[in-house]
């Protein structure tokens, strides 16, 4: 088992590397208006995600469970989500642009896993349950579909403020389009934030005994998903979109991660762990 973690930290390594890679030619791309940049930082990206499934399964191994039980494997899965919603609406919309946004979010994150502790402990008992799976996974992609929502959003605002460009022309959507990936990232989000949010009562009530009991993380998580709610609702029966809904999807992105980093860091919770 060992020889596993071993085995994960080195493509861990290795994988926030290449993430850190893809960041400075996205970055080269967007500033230097280099294509050739663009399209060698989604191809990282691309290997990126595919090490990064690879240093999961090895960590997944080693421990002997699911690699979703403490802030470590949390985060580094997080950033996994993200990195894998991206890659599914950057080739649905041929949108590789949208790396400039989305490869810093995903570097922070497991530069954030990098930071904790990947020590291998005994599962609490509250955490040697079957629902862990459902629950742990739905959070994964939900928080991923809201960091590409996140992403899409701080684009489409940007777009506003730029005078006519022949590079935003060709390589970033149309307002209208921008604001459609959006909606759709933050309807698929919210959809698995739903299925959170269902799993974890069930979990709780199985664990201690009660749906729901107010800790700090599930207070949290159900701020973030009334955020959501609202959005979509002002969007289905408003028809609201643009600006304001472009300000909405970065304010629940800035909920999501105060509902995982800094409700773990600042304020004690059950939910510490993870």
């Amino acid at each position: 088992m060992d020889k596993f973690l071993a085995i994960e930290n080195t493509i861990f390594t290795i994988t926030m590397v290449l993430y850190f890679a893809a960041m400075i030619f996205y970055f080269v791309f967007f500033t230097v208006k280099k294509e050739k940049a663009g399209k060698i930082a989604s191809a990282i990206m691309i290997v990126a995600f595919v090490l990064h499934t690879a240093a999961l399964i090895a960590r997944g191994i080693g421990a002997g469970r699911l690699p979703l039980t403490n802030q470590y494997e949390f985060a580094t899965s997080f950033a996994w989500g993200i990195s894998l919603c991206f890659l599914i609406f950057m080739w649905k919309f041929h949108f590789q642009a949208l790396g400039v946004f989305v490869s810093p979010v995903i570097f922070l994150i497991i530069g954030y896993a990098a930071m904790q502790s990947k020590e291998v402990k005994e599962l609490m008992p509250a955490l040697r349950s079957n629902w862990l799976a459902f629950h742990v996974s739905t959070a994964i992609i939900s928080y991923g579909a809201f960091g590409v929502a996140f992403a899409v959003s701080l684009m489409f605002l940007l777009q506003l403020r730029q005078k006519d460009s022949n590079f935003w022309k060709n390589h970033i959507p149309q307002p209208e389009k921008l604001d459609l990936i959006s909606y759709r990232a933050v309807s698929l989000g919210f959809l698995f934030l739903t299925f959170v949010m269902i799993t974890g009562a069930i979990w709780a009530e199985r664990a201690w005994g009660s749906y729901w009991s107010w800790d700090p993380k599930e207070t949290w998580s159900l701020v973030t998903w009334i955020i959501y709610a609202v959005y979509l609702h002002l969007r289905i029966s408003k028809g609201w979109k643009g600006k304001s809904a472009a300000i909405f999807a970065v304010i629940g992105f800035i909920c999501v991660i105060f509902t995982y980093i800094g409700v773990n860091t600042l304020i004690p919770s059950i939910h510490s762990y993870a």
